[in-house]
């Protein structure tokens, strides 16, 4: 048993069968069965910054590349239901190394690239991962370095594969796992078969940003994202025929499940940029014939902005499904007018992936003021203090429950069962309105993060960090409203100091090994923070001040 991996109780396991939201075979078989059928296929579209033509991958040539990538693991070690470390950005390798990880048995535990030392030593100890997969340099930042240092430091990592060098201190990807023809082993594929999961089996660890003080490890099994997945087919009918493009890192739930697995397992093509290029994207629509893409609301509003700039063919293009931020009633009209595409409002998180969205069709207004409806295999209920909220209007805590719900917290135990108080109910932490329509609009959050352009900033271990600096007496983390990235992060500081800058306290948070993208992007100096009758300071009352 897995540490944290909560049982589904038979009768709802039954049901979610009976109704075709899970089911015996996964979406690694349906990626197999795809290439057998059509090895010719285009899978992967790969744009990488600075290398001109795009990088282009055949269903047959994929399966290869995934079948040489687990025979190569499995040469290093790797056992069934052992977690496996990638960090790398959206090329043909994530993918790659994933079905090949899915076919060595294994569980894929995706690392977002801007994670630096800090974060990925916590994980690692968590997940006494063996083997970290990364970049050499990428946007300036060695993580072979990085990896290589802390193997140093954490004891269970024995092997650091470097996708793109050949340096003596690690094993070459390209050498050990893309070249090497393991195919011709005679024993591979009776091994492979015997490794083949099955739907039950947990197929990644997915860990959040960390908004309660540490990143938590998320447990999804086969048959939970095959069931989140289903939006895309069941609920936009969308279908093999139409090409996908994926700007969210891949290691996110978004890009994991929405750019990787499900596309794939529906012989689709798929668009991968390395580093997010509005204008190349857009070149891409055109020349690749991309329909659709799941994303935050501000590439959506990087994309009007650069077809305004040069106008393209945009025919083929579709919808844009937008979560993890409001969409301003603007950037529905102008998606429309420039873009030719209907954005799609939707919400989710990593835990239970879509479990409300708007769909194909829906007026402008609705778009912006709704996050729309359930899907059919996730339930939803709106609690306040006096019970369930009924009445239109009127707000209450999000929760839900469903096929899709995630299986627990890798071992954290007693932070699912915290967020799990009744029958199965998962407290999001979001408090949301009750619509006419039996929709939700978010309008607030009981947990106390910030979202910066879809990527959740874990507030209180930033706050933690910040305090360390020797002129810091208190600080509060808050986010503020921005137009394109929906949120920033503002630290409101009290200091012995009145000269201190922003510059400062990120150069303070590089030095610990912080991912930039948690930096705050304001600083405000104040001498004395609002509070409670019990002295905590109000953050509220901080958001209402510095936001007007």
């Amino acid at each position: 048993m897995i540490p944290g991996r909560r049982v589904v109780s038979g009768l709802a396991s039954a049901e979610y069968y009976r109704k075709g939201w899970w089911r015996e075979e996964t979406l690694l078989d349906d990626f197999l069965a795809k290439a057998l059928e059509d090895p010719k296929r285009p899978a992967l579209v790969s744009y990488v910054a600075g290398q001109g033509k795009p990088a282009r991958h055949t269903y047959g040539e994929l399966e290869l590349l995934s079948r040489r990538c687990a025979a190569a693991l499995i040469d290093l070690g790797v056992e069934k239901d052992e977690a496996v470390s990638v960090q790398l950005p959206n090329t043909w390798e994530f993918p790659a190394l994933m079905y090949g990880i899915m076919r060595a048995g294994a569980i894929a535990n995706p690392l977002v690239p801007i994670f630096r030392s800090r974060e990925i030593e916590f994980i690692l100890g968590r997940t006494k991962s063996r083997i970290l997969v990364v970049p050499n340099v990428y946007r300036g930042f060695d993580y072979a370095a990085m990896a290589l240092k802390l193997r140093e430091t954490v004891p269970t990592l024995e092997h650091v594969v470097v996708v793109g060098s050949d340096r003596v201190d690690s094993i070459s990807f390209e050498e050990h796992f893309v070249t090497r023809c393991w195919e011709e082993d005679p024993n591979l594929s009776t091994e492979l078969a015997n490794r083949l999961p099955a739907s039950d089996d947990l197929v990644e660890i997915q860990f959040t940003s960390g908004t309660t003080g540490e990143p938590k490890g998320v447990l999804h099994s086969y048959n939970t994202v095959f069931s989140g997945a289903q939006a895309i087919d069941k609920l936009y009918g969308l279908d093999s025929d139409d090409v996908c493009f994926m700007a969210s890192t891949l290691a996110h739930q978004t890009g994991f499940c929405y750019g990787m697995l499900k596309p794939l397992s529906m012989g689709m093509k798929v668009v991968y940029q390395d580093v997010w290029d509005a204008s190349q994207m857009l070149d891409a629509v055109e020349t690749e014939k991309i329909v659709w893409t799941l994303s935050a609301t501000a590439f959506a509003m990087d994309m009007v902005a650069a077809q305004r700039r040069r106008i393209r063919d945009l025919s083929s293009f579709k919808f844009f499904i937008c979560g993890g931020a409001a969409i301003p009633p603007k950037v529905v009209e102008e998606a429309r007018e420039f873009l030719g595409a209907e954005l799609i409002a939707l919400w989710g998180m990593t835990e239970n992936m879509v479990v409300t969205s708007t769909r194909p069709g829906d007026s402008v207004e609705l778009v912006s003021n709704s996050d729309g409806t359930p899907v059919e295999w996730m339930e939803i209920r709106l609690m306040s203090d006096d019970g369930e909220v009924d009445a239109v209007g009127q707000a209450g805590n999000l929760q839900t429950r469903g096929a899709s719900q995630a299986l627990g917290y890798f071992h954290r135990e007693d932070l699912y069962a915290a967020a799990t108080p009744e029958k199965d109910w998962f407290d999001t932490g979001d408090i949301a309105r009750l619509r006419s329509d039996g929709g939700i609009r978010i309008v607030g959050r009981t947990k106390d993060i910030v979202i910066r352009g879809g990527e959740n900033i874990p507030v209180a271990e930033i706050e933690s960090l910040i305090l360390r600096h020797p002129v810091v007496d208190e600080v509060a983390i808050i986010g503020l409203p921005d137009e394109r990235l929906g949120e920033r992060a503002c630290a409101v500081v009290s200091s012995s100091s009145t000269s201190l800058t922003l510059s400062q306290i990120s150069e303070f948070l590089e030095d610990l090994g912080t991912a930039k993208q948690f930096w705050p992007e304001e600083l405000v100096l104040m001498t004395e923070m609002p509070r409670t009758p019990s002295g905590k300071i109000q953050k509220f009352r901080l958001r209402e001040e510095l936001g007007a």
